[in-house]
């Protein structure tokens, strides 16, 4: 067992410098029965936009109180201890903004010995301990109060969760041990593994009282009152604590491990076994069904160690760098003081994209909004399918009746496009052919003011050639949205020549409003996102083309760390689609792009792959192997990933060089908010240098030095 107390603390020191402190302040409560409550209220005396977060100085001194805190306990003079945040945050979880400077993988272990010495004591005052979780708690934030011995939580607080696996690390300071002994294993499983990987998925305060993280839960407008008569209810025995999800023997032997099988096949199924932070979660909460807590601790301190200083945090660190502080102030974006006003947006289409951009503009701007189609029929049914849209919303609890009904009354279809005149803001989702958009774009400018903002959602065709019918090109911007349009967070603002800076700012500005996330790209085939997964489909179509089985390209592609094969991808996303951005990537650049027939002659069937019950593409279906062309000559596994690895390196060393994007960050942003690229990669660029891909392509690397661990 480890002894922290015997441990030298003082190499984190030089991690300190620059650590935006969160102390410990401490205020005696004097409850109802005459106890003595030591409250800790966390606070970094910034607003809510900067929280709580627990680095080594933060943690140096939280420590020293609760030493305190232990003495006093021992003289009588307090009957308990309580650690609440300041208003709406707990603690955000570690401080890990200087986690690369950290020198060597002993100076990271203590980085865990560290939570664990200083959190861990909680449960070891001598007096029981009550975390109030009055808000935002994740990470390191929700081990102070898994460490505590009572916990309450504050019905409006904002997010809680254990995030670690998504960062490429594992909850250190307790989490993984704690957690599945207080609520199970089957719980501890979603909590700690498959939230994170549900792009990072947190819990409500509600949902936390219910798996029994939390004791009770209590209103904001009076929780620490009732959360410190609560706690005066507990030391005088009036309340009683009952926890209805703690493991016992027989879950431990039983359902234990049958549930860590599932979670592994279910893994193995869905990210394949590149990721390594979830299979060590994996493992500590396997090893936490029996030993003590202090054999526990002392898994957490290694398995922090090993991931912290490896290849795959550094990447995440990187992709969440670029998701908190790049997403957030786009480069290249206009002062969106030249944004015109939206107070009405405008969609030419009613299919199933019309209605998703309609629905989406409808919820977050709130402004009316006016589809139109070819005939009558066409722009009912669209309406009905977003009314409908609004009534799931409202069924779920996520509208309220008000809200759904205004929201009903702010949509209109119609058949007029004189409706559209006083529209500021015109997108259309009309089928992908340059002849189609130029002429409802033509028809619309006519009718529209001559400020009005109008926007392609064109996948890969080339926006300037779309407006080059237009009296007023400089209008025409790149609106290019991501399927589902709900949820993928990504919008490729697309700039020609002629697009104005207004236009431009305009279409910033929406996105934001939108919820979006928007990078500018240049008016290039494919654009980013498209352009990358055309190189990834063709190499994989290439690898059919040769008589490559299909199981076997799947396969080949896995390294990626992708969410998905490139086969299972394209049979989301359609074969029609695939087969019109094949064709097109391989018209723009014949030498780089591979296209073939075969695309065309799948899509013209209704099923065209096999799959197995996790949705991996397991073979093509007897249709499919009737109009399939392949060679004799199949490829292995590694020749193929090679390929792909240096058809992407020089494609976005093509690409930067012709000014696509501003910088290499832009692309990798976009691979992981379009693309669902792994964090734990860093996009594609840090993945390419670190596999030697880069070197290979074109003799350097895109990082200087390239994203590695201590390690590497």
């Amino acid at each position: 067992m480890t002894d922290y107390s015997t441990i030298d603390f003082s190499p984190l020191d030089a991690l300190a410098g620059d650590e935006v402190v969160t102390h410990s302040p401490v205020r005696d409560v004097r409850l109802p029965s005459g106890n003595v409550l030591a409250l800790i209220t966390l606070d970094n005396g910034r607003d809510h936009t900067r929280p709580n977060t627990l680095g080594p100085a933060t943690l140096a001194e939280l420590g020293r109180t609760l030493e305190t805190l232990k003495q006093r306990a021992a003289a009588g003079e307090i009957h308990a201890v309580a650690v609440t945040g300041k208003q709406y945050i707990l603690a955000a979880g570690a401080d890990l903004s200087d986690v690369a400077k950290l020198p060597s993988k002993e100076v990271a272990r203590l980085i865990a010995q560290r939570g664990h010495q200083v959190i861990g004591s909680l449960s070891e005052l001598g007096v029981p301990s009550f975390a109030f979780v009055n808000g935002l708690a994740l990470g390191g934030g929700l081990e102070i109060a898994l460490n505590s011995t009572y916990r309450t939580v504050d019905a409006s607080a904002a997010a809680i969760a254990l995030p670690e696996v998504f960062l490429g690390i594992i909850p250190g300071w307790g989490g993984a041990y704690l957690l599945p002994n207080l609520i199970g294993i089957e719980n501890a499983l979603e909590v700690v593994i498959s939230n994170p990987l549900k792009q990072n998925r947190m819990l409500k305060p509600q949902q936390a009282f219910d798996l029994g993280i939390m004791d009770a839960i209590f209103p904001a407008a009076s929780y620490l009152e009732d959360s410190l008569r609560w706690a005066d209810g507990v030391l005088t025995g009036r309340v009683r604590v009952e926890r209805k999800n703690v493991p016992g023997k027989l879950e431990r032997l039983t359902k234990w491990p049958i549930a860590i099988k599932m979670a592994r096949g279910m893994l193995e199924s869905k990210i394949g076994t590149v990721p390594r932070s979830p299979y060590v979660a994996l493992d500590l909460l396997d090893k936490a069904k029996s030993g003590t807590k202090a054999e526990g601790f002392a898994r957490e301190d290694e398995a922090l160690a090993d991931l912290i200083t490896g290849d795959q945090f550094a990447a995440s660190m990187y992709a969440f760098d670029l998701v908190q502080k790049r997403a957030k102030r786009p480069v290249g974006a206009p002062d969106k003081a030249l944004a015109k006003k939206v107070t009405k947006v405008g969609v030419i289409g009613a299919g199933l994209m019309a209605s998703q951009f309609a629905l989406l503009f409808l919820r977050k701007l709130r402004v009316p909004v006016i589809i139109t189609d070819l005939d009558q029929g066409r722009v009912d049914k669209g309406v009905a399918s977003i009314h409908e849209e609004i009534g799931k919303l409202e069924a779920k609890g996520r509208l309220d009746g008000d809200t759904a009904n205004q929201l009903r009354a702010l949509v209109h279809g119609t058949t007029d496009r004189n409706e559209f005149a006083d529209c500021d803001f015109v997108i259309e989702a009309v089928f992908e052919e340059v002849g189609v958009k130029q002429e409802v774009f033509s028809a619309i400018e006519k009718i529209v003011a001559d400020d009005a903002v109008l926007a392609t959602n064109t996948s890969s065709l080339s926006v300037a050639e779309i407006g080059s019918v237009l009296q007023h090109p400089e209008r025409l911007v790149g609106f290019h949205f991501f399927n589902p349009v709900a949820v993928m967070p990504l919008i490729e603002v697309v700039k020609t020549d002629a697009t104005s800076d207004a236009a431009l700012s305009t279409a910033f500005v929406v996105a934001k409003g939108l919820g979006k996330n928007a990078v500018l790209t240049a008016d290039a085939p494919g654009f980013v996102v498209n352009r990358l997964l055309a190189k990834v489909m063709g190499e994989a179509a290439r690898a059919v083309y040769e008589g490559t089985p299909i199981a076997t390209v799947e396969k080949a592609f896995a390294p990626l760390g992708l969410p998905m094969g490139p086969f299972q991808l394209i049979d989301l996303v359609g074969w029609k689609v695939a087969a019109h951005v094949q064709d097109t990537m391989a018209r723009a650049f014949p030498d780089r792009f591979f296209s073939s027939e075969n695309f065309h002659e799948l899509a013209a069937l209704p099923e065209v792959v096999e799959k197995d019950k996790g949705g991996r593409v397991t073979g093509w279906t007897k249709a499919a192997q009737q109009v399939l062309v392949t060679g004799k000559t199949p490829v292995a596994p590694e020749t193929i990933l090679a390929r792909v690895q240096d058809g992407l390196a020089q494609e976005i060393k093509i690409m930067l060089d012709e000014g696509v994007v501003p910088e290499v960050q832009d692309i990798d942003l976009c691979l992981i908010l379009g693309a669902g690229w792994p964090f734990i990669d860093g996009g594609a660029s840090p993945y390419l240098d670190r596999e030697g891909a880069s070197e290979r392509a074109f003799g350097d690397t895109f990082h200087h030095p390239p994203i590695r661990g201590i390690g590497g």
